[in-house]
């Protein structure tokens, strides 16, 4: 970006994934002290970056904006398909054996009488505070495939991909939903589920508060 802008440019981004995950939205904020056509910058930057990444728009925000720091919510998916599909290889985790989704959305709905979310926490992480608010957690049945749906104003290092390895196990029988409550309880990442790969993991959504965009604020 700063060869474009032809100006040393430090980004921002909202967040970090792991290496694998998809991000269908994603926000990063720069400074500038001069002027720029957003529209010309969106071509240019597409036309510099690699196929797998995208420029969608460039827009203006206050001074005090922050991508990272002033998201509110985030929305996560993973998908799961329990046919062997080749169009899915690098973009879902394939799980053969029957799952009890019924169940699994059920535990599912635990994990939202719950704040502290250690247990689902990488571990050596250099955390404040495991406190999640989460807003939604649920799967659905979605053109073949299964899709877990995750809101939270923050997330932890592996978390979500923690949470699905420990719903699928609710699924194939190998904990029961009630056992969820218990895993949070413990704070142990080793009671927890293994974590699923990072490939059908994807960031879909992130919201900011209004006053982002008052230019005055």
């Amino acid at each position: 970006m700063t060869t474009q802008l032809r100006t040393p440019v430090q980004l921002a981004g909202a967040g970090r994934t792991d290496t694998g995950v998809h991000a269908r939205q994603l926000y990063a904020h720069f400074d500038m002290e001069s002027p720029i056509d957003p529209e010309e910058q969106v071509q240019r930057l597409n036309a510099f970056l690699p196929d797998d990444i995208a420029v969608q728009k460039i827009f203006q925000v206050n001074d005090k904006a922050h991508a990272r720091f002033d998201a509110q919510e985030r929305t996560y998916e993973y998908w799961v398909v329990q046919q062997k599909d080749p169009f899915y290889l690098d973009w879902a985790h394939y799980v053969h054996l029957p799952l009890n989704v019924e169940a699994m959305n059920k535990a599912a709905s635990i994990l939202l009488d719950h704040t502290n979310f250690e247990c689902f926490s990488k571990s050596n992480t250099d955390v404040k505070t495991y406190i999640c608010q989460l807003k939604k957690a649920e799967w659905r049945e979605d053109q073949g495939k299964l899709v877990f749906t995750i809101t939270a104003d923050r997330f932890l290092r592996n978390m979500v991909r923690a949470i699905v390895g420990t719903l699928l196990d609710v699924g194939l029988g190998k904990a029961s939903a009630e056992n969820v409550n218990s895993i949070i309880k413990s704070k142990d990442r080793g009671e927890a589920g293994v974590s699923v790969p990072a490939k059908g993991l994807y960031l879909t959504k992130i919201m900011y508060p209004k006053t982002l965009f008052d230019l005055n604020g």
